[in-house]
């Protein structure tokens, strides 16, 4: 029995060495050539990163597709008035609600069960929750049931995109070479720029297309047509990567993890003391991995995280992330306010023209900074480093929001626009990718998705917090009070980033190993 486990091969020491880059034992997206610049991916990597960035590009239509969604009831269930507060802030709230319950439920079951087991249910989830919402009978039910209604079935929906952060991401980092896996992330999250994007561009097509009989013939209740086309159009990325989710095979660092005491600890106590836990059992071979699998469960993750060198960084990602979202959400969840400043309030004009107009407003404030921020993440984010990205991400919002709450009503439109873009694009080249990349990089492999799990549903709780509050807040003090709100919580985030190690090339899974050998 002994000398079954000492001549175990420890694959998932040899799969994290980036001079080892072809071993047979290796799916081909956890290869690495090793003679390319990380940016530049094979088409296993481009493959892996179809069906895990799939998630995040559904993440951001659903969430932010809300925005036009909430306009068109407007003409659909008030006649053009405007939807109650309390019921509006639910109506957009819901789906982070949803996202911050898949959050931990997903991040948990990846860990304790396996990636594979769990993998592929987040995204049944959103398209059987999409299906739901998209059914609403607003013609049987009472303007505030309709909006109920979807608000009850966004939070499923929200379940299922919550869940679909931790499991994508430990999904691509559990098959990455540490010199290209912020890279590989960055990537994946940058999906999500694209959804919003796209989501806006759905919104203006279908709309083009309504012209005729919501324009000319006056029958604005037809935009009831439009909302459902374009939150149905997201089920075709959806089926479109279902399948090979479901069937995407376990990572070999994942099957390792699961061993890490027998296969990482080399001094002979540790040997026997396995051998004994084994032999205690009356085990055959089939066995050795039971006691070890165990690992995984809650026991253990709440001995690792009870030590403050671990609880510390934990306490980092989730604050960040919190503080980010609080800020992030605030502006991208309540766009209206932004509308008004440049121009594109939708205020004159037929119901069609406004709503039109307000759509284009919508892909003018993505295309300025939303996308291109993603995307210099990319390129830079293994020369830079997680953490002075993050930290001058946070700074330089901190600086635009200032500068927003200080001339909000002096602004023209031009000014304004200008300051937006730059606050967009300092978001996503900073802290709004960092904190989605620092929990898949920084934890050890077995306890990675429970801990991006609960990093994520600490963001989504500022999200939560901007939805709910937002407009009642602004309400009572002002939009620029607001904003000096959200300029204080980009500078805690910068302050709360100082709790973190810088990631590039550290090897978290070698630094457990270590811990352990220590004990």
């Amino acid at each position: 029995m002994a000398s079954h486990i000492e001549e175990k091969p420890n694959y998932a020491a040899q799969a994290r060495t980036p001079s080892v880059p072809f071993r047979s034992e290796l799916q081909a997206y956890e290869r690495d050539a090793g003679d390319r610049p990380p940016f530049v991916l094979t088409y296993p990597e481009i493959k892996l990163l179809g069906i895990a960035g799939v998630g995040f590009f559904l993440d951001a239509y659903d969430l932010f597709i809300i925005n036009p969604v909430a306009t068109m009831l407007q003409y659909r269930l008030y006649q053009g008035a405007s939807l109650p507060n309390n019921i509006q802030g639910v109506l957009k709230a819901s789906a982070n609600i949803g996202s911050v319950i898949g959050q931990f439920l997903f991040g948990y079951c990846a860990d304790a069960f396996g990636r594979k087991a769990i993998y592929g249910k987040e995204l049944m989830l959103i398209i059987l929750a999409t299906i739901l919402c998209i059914s609403c009978p607003t013609n049987l039910l009472s303007a505030e049931g309709s909006l109920i209604y979807l608000s009850i079935f966004r939070v499923l929906l929200g379940v299922g995109v919550g869940g679909d952060y931790p499991m994508s991401a430990s999904v691509t980092s559990d098959r990455a070479t540490i010199r290209k896996r912020g890279t590989l992330l960055a990537y994946i999250f940058a999906n999500q720029g694209w959804g919003s994007l796209v989501g806006s561009l759905a919104t203006i097509i279908v709309l083009a297309c309504y012209k005729h009989v919501m324009n000319d013939e006056g029958e604005t209740s037809k935009v009831d047509g439009v909302w459902r086309i374009v939150v149905g159009l997201s089920l075709i990325p959806a089926f479109a990567t279902l399948y090979q989710r479901l069937t995407l095979p376990e990572s070999v660092r994942f099957e390792e993890s699961r061993t890490l005491a027998a296969g990482e600890l080399d001094d002979s106590k540790a040997k026997n003391d396995v051998e004994i836990t084994v032999s205690s059992k009356n085990s055959d071979e089939g066995d050795i991995k039971e006691p070890l699998e165990k690992k995984a469960h809650f026991k253990e993750f709440v001995e690792y995280f009870s030590e403050w060198r671990h609880a510390k960084v934990l306490i980092g990602t989730c604050m960040c992330w919190f503080l980010l979202d609080i800020a992030f959400y605030g502006i991208n969840l309540n766009q209206n306010v932004v509308l008004q400043e440049i121009g594109y309030a939708g205020k004159t004009g037929t119901a069609w023209e406004k709503l039109f107009k307000v759509s284009t407003g919508n892909i003018i404030i993505t295309a300025l900074g939303f996308v291109p921020g993603y995307y210099v993440t990319v390129l830079t984010i293994e020369k830079l480093g997680r953490k002075y990205i993050q930290i001058q991400g946070f700074l330089m919002s901190a600086l635009f929001l200032g500068i927003l709450a200080s001339k909000f009503d002096t602004f023209d439109n031009a000014s304004f626009i200008v300051c937006f873009a730059f606050l967009q694009f300092f978001f996503n080249f900073g802290a709004n990718a960092t904190t989605y990349c620092y929990p898949a990089e920084v934890f050890p492999t077995k306890y990675r998705a429970s801990a991006h799990g609960i990093s994520a549903a600490s963001g989504k709780a500022g999200a939560i917090i901007s939805a709910l509050g937002f407009n009642t807040l602004t309400a009572k003090i002002g939009t620029p009070a607001v904003l000096w709100i959200f300029f204080g919580c980009c500078i805690t985030g910068a302050v709360f980033t100082l709790l973190l190690p810088e990631v590039a090339g550290r090897d978290p899974d070698a630094i457990l190993a270590a811990e352990l050998k220590e004990r």
